[in-house]
């Protein structure tokens, strides 16, 4: 159905969220001019992510560890905002350690019609294996420090708040996009370093920086490509009107939901001029 409404003639503009897979098919099919077409057709897409922290040293580290908890397992990581990758300077990487865990083990896990979990089930139980294939991968690929499998004793698709330390950047886990409770943590030589591993992935969506330098701030407003950035605060939660969102890379077209110049995108301009006497 999705592609016959991609490719029919009569459709000019497509907007879509979802998949880098199906994101890029899209952009490829619409590409296709169809007998009878007289326009090229405009695509905007909102595709993937995997979004990262950057733990300096001189950071606030029990609002960074928080920070983090909240992008990671917030609606169980199922967002493309979703911190999937903590990177951490190698000074406070143990200290950031011991917090993510000791915050890990708080996190409650149980059906979300009751407020007083943290997290309710992901969407369905192809997502609950693909999750728990992944989950296996990081045990292989770094030390399990929290969670690490489904919830026992619960009828659904309940997966525990997992956290995998000691990743590599050159890991599944770290380079995949998950879309569920898992995160990587990746310890960096500096500050710079941690940029570049943050930078090291395809997508380009979210990400956040914890220092209390402004000058590394500053740094990581230029140099750090992701379309929305986030200073000493989570990667998620950007406010329609306030923080346009949208990425670029193989996040999407980088097109800015909420942003006062969206809607344009969605009309055709006209320039009109005319010569008076």
């Amino acid at each position: 159905m999705g592609d016959t409404l991609v490719a029919h003639p009569k459709t000019r503009f497509i907007s879509f969220t979802g998949s880098k897979a199906v994101g890029l098919h899209i952009n490829e099919l619409a590409a296709r001019a169809q007998p009878g077409q007289i326009w090229i057709k405009r695509v905007i897409a909102e595709m993937g992510g995997k979004d990262a922290i950057v733990v300096a040293d001189d950071a606030d580290l029990d609002a960074a560890a928080a920070g983090i908890l909240a992008s990671a397992f917030g609606y169980q990581g199922q967002k493309c905002s979703a911190c999937s990758r903590a990177i951490v300077d190698a000074r406070v990487y143990d200290a950031v350690l011991e917090r993510l865990a000791a915050g890990a083990a708080k996190l409650t896990v149980g059906p979300a019609e009751n407020p007083a979990h943290s997290m309710g089930p992901v969407i369905n139980a192809g997502a609950k294996k693909t999750i728990l294939d992944y989950i296996e991968q990081g045990k292989k690929e770094g030390r399990l420090i929290a969670g690490g499998g489904a919830v026992a004793g619960l009828d659904g698709h309940f997966i525990q708040p997992t956290i995998i330390a000691d990743i590599e950047a050159t890991a599944v886990i770290f380079r995949e996009e998950i879309f569920g409770p898992v995160l990587a943590v990746t310890k960096a030589r500096d500050f710079e370093h941690g940029l570049a591993l943050a930078n090291d992935s395809e997508y380009g969506l979210t990400g956040a920086v914890y220092s209390s330098d402004p000058a590394r701030l500053r740094m990581a407003e230029e140099e750090f490509f992701v379309g929305n950035l986030y200073l000493n605060r989570k990667c998620t939660g950007a406010m329609v009107g306030c923080h346009p969102f949208g990425g670029f890379h193989m996040s999407g077209t980088d097109s800015k939901a909420g942003g006062p110049d969206y809607l344009l995108q969605f009309l055709q301009a006209k320039s009109i001029a005319e010569r008076t006497t």
